[in-house]
C-alpha cells in the first residue's frame, strides 16, 4: 500500500481530501493549477484570434475624427467613447502580453472595465454613435433592444441571447467573444413599474435589470449556440472582459433634473406664485448632462444596476445650428442622401441656405430631435419625387424657405429655360 503524500508539481500543494490530484507520468496537477493553464491557453487564443487589430489599435484622436465624420455635435460623448473603446484595446493587449501565469502575480495590474451609460433625448445621436463605432472596432461588436428581452422562463428572449449574438459575431470562436463590446439600445424600457393592478410580475422591467448584474459585472454564462450549422454543446462565456455599453431617451427624466436643479416655490393656497415653476420649463439643453445615480434611482433603474455603469454620459439637445451641420455637412447627410435620389432621375437638387434654416426649425418644433428632420424632408419631397419620373427635360429642382414654410412651391429648371421661365412654372 503506497501511503506516500504527493503535491502539485507547478504550486507544491500537498495532497488533501478537500484537494485531489490529478496524476501524470511524471508529476500531478491541482485543480486550481488545471484552471490556471485554460486561462492562459485561452488567452493565446485570442491574441493569435486578435493578432492584427492589436497591432495598430486606434488612437482616442483617431477614433473621434471618425465619428466627426458622421455624428455632429456631443462632444463629451465622442470623447467618452473614444476613451472607452482605446483602453478596451490596451486591456486586451496587456491580456495577451502578460496572461497571469502564477496563482498570485504581486506585480500584476488587472485592469477593470469601465461600463458606460448614455442617455438623452430622442434624436441626439445614442444610436448612430453605437453604430457608427460598430465599424471603428476591430473586435465583435454587438447591438442589442432591452424592450425584447425578459426574464429566463417568460416568452420573449432572455439577456443570454446577448451573448449569443456576439458569438455569431465572433465567428463561433468563445475566445473572441469573451474580448467583445456591446450596445444596448432603449435601456430606459426596463425602469422599474412595480406590481400591475393585476398583481403580474414586472417581468420586462425590473426582472431584466436583475438578470444584467452579473452579465455586465462579470461572471461566466452557459450560452447555446443556436441556429448555427455547428452548433454543438453550449460554450461557457467569461463577462470579465466584455465592454457594455447602454443608451436610452428617459422620457421624464429632465422632470426629476428640474425638481433637483431648479425646486419649485414649497408653498400652496392663495399666496403662491402660481408661474414660477412654469418658468422652469424653459430647460437647458445641456441639462442631461448634471444626472446623478440618484437621479436615475428615481427614474425606475434599480441602485445595483446603476453602480455597474461607472462612467454617465448625458448627450445635450439639438439646437437649430447643430441640425443645420446635420443636414449638410455628415457623409451620409440628408440634404446629400436626396441629391442622390434625384440624381439617378437626372437632375440637380439645390436648397437654399435658408430653405436648410426652415427644415431645422420645423424639426425642433416637432420634438423628436434628429429623426424630426427625415420626417420634414419626406413631406416636403414627396409630391415632387412622385412627379419627377414622369417629367422630362429636367435639369434642376430649386429648394427655397418659401417652399418649405409652404407659402411657396418647388421651382423646377427645364433645359433650355431661362430663369424668368424658371418663376413663370413655379407661379403657375
Amino acid at each position: 500500500m503506497n501511503d506516500k503524500v504527493h503535491a502539485c508539481s507547478f504550486c507544491g500543494a500537498p495532497q488533501e481530501p478537500d484537494r485531489p490530484l490529478i496524476a501524470g507520468i511524471d508529476g500531478h496537477i491541482c485543480e486550481a493549477c488545471v484552471g490556471l493553464a485554460h486561462q492562459v491557453v485561452s488567452s493565446w487564443g485570442r491574441g493569435r484570434a486578435l493578432a492584427a487589430p492589436l497591432k495598430s489599435p486606434p488612437k482616442p484622436l483617431e477614433i473621434k475624427e471618425h465619428l466627426d465624420r458622421y455624428v455632429i455635435g456631443q462632444e463629451a460623448a465622442k470623447e467618452t467613447l473614444a476613451v472607452a473603446v482605446y483602453n478596451h484595446y490596451k486591456r486586451l493587449a496587456s491580456e495577451s502580453k502578460n496572461p497571469r501565469r502564477t496563482l498570485e502575480d504581486d506585480d500584476r495590474v488587472e485592469i477593470d472595465k469601465s461600463n458606460i451609460l448614455l442617455l438623452g433625448p430622442s434624436g441626439t445621436g445614442k444610436t448612430l454613435l453605437a453604430s457608427t463605432l460598430a465599424r471603428i472596432v476591430g473586435v465583435p461588436f454587438v447591438i442589442a433592444d432591452a424592450t425584447t428581452l425578459t426574464q429566463a422562463g417568460y416568452v420573449g428572449e432572455d439577456v443570454e441571447s446577448i451573448l449569443a449574438r456576439l458569438l455569431d459575431a465572433s465567428n463561433g470562436s468563445r475566445e473572441v467573444a469573451e474580448w467583445g463590446m456591446v450596445y444596448i439600445d432603449e435601456i430606459d424600457k426596463l425602469a422599474r413599474q412595480g406590481e400591475t393592478a393585476h398583481g403580474t410580475r414586472d417581468v420586462s422591467g425590473e426582472g431584466v435589470q436583475q438578470a444584467l448584474l452579473k452579465l455586465v459585472e462579470g461572471t461566466q454564462v452557459k450560452v447555446n449556440p443556436k441556429g448555427r450549422k455547428d452548433a454543438g454543446e453550449s460554450v461557457l462565456i467569461d463577462t470579465r472582459n466584455i465592454l457594455f455599453v447602454v443608451g436610452g431617451a428617459f422620457a421624464g427624466l429632465a422632470k426629476v433634473l428640474m425638481r433637483r436643479l431648479r425646486p419649485g416655490p414649497s408653498s400652496i393656497g392663495f399666496h403662491a406664485e402660481v408661474g414660477a415653476f412654469a418658468a422652469s420649463e424653459d430647460r437647458d439643453p445641456r441639462l442631461y448632462q448634471s444626472t446623478h445615480p440618484d437621479d436615475l434611482r428615481q427614474f425606475g433603474l434599480i441602485p445595483e444596476f446603476i453602480g455597474r455603469f461607472p462612467v454617465l454620459v448625458g448627450l445635450q439637445e439639438l439646437d437649430e445650428a447643430a441640425l443645420v451641420r446635420i443636414l449638410t455637412e455628415p457623409r451620409n447627410a440628408l440634404v446629400r442622401q436626396y441629391q442622390q435620389m434625384f440624381v439617378f432621375e437626372g437632375v440637380r437638387l439645390d436648397f437654399t441656405p435658408e430653405a436648410v434654416t426652415a427644415i431645422a426649425r420645423l424639426a425642433i418644433e416637432r420634438g423628436t430631435g434628429a429623426r424630426g428632420l427625415r420626417s420634414v424632408m419626406e413631406g416636403l419631397l414627396q409630391r415632387a419625387m412622385f412627379e419627377l419620373p414622369s417629367m422630362s427635360n429636367v435639369v434642376e429642382c430649386l429648394v427655397d424657405a418659401e417652399a418649405v414654410t409652404g407659402q411657396g412651391a418647388i421651382q423646377w429648371r427645364y433645359r433650355g429655360a431661362d430663369s424668368a421661365d424658371v418663376q413663370a412654372e413655379a407661379g403657375g
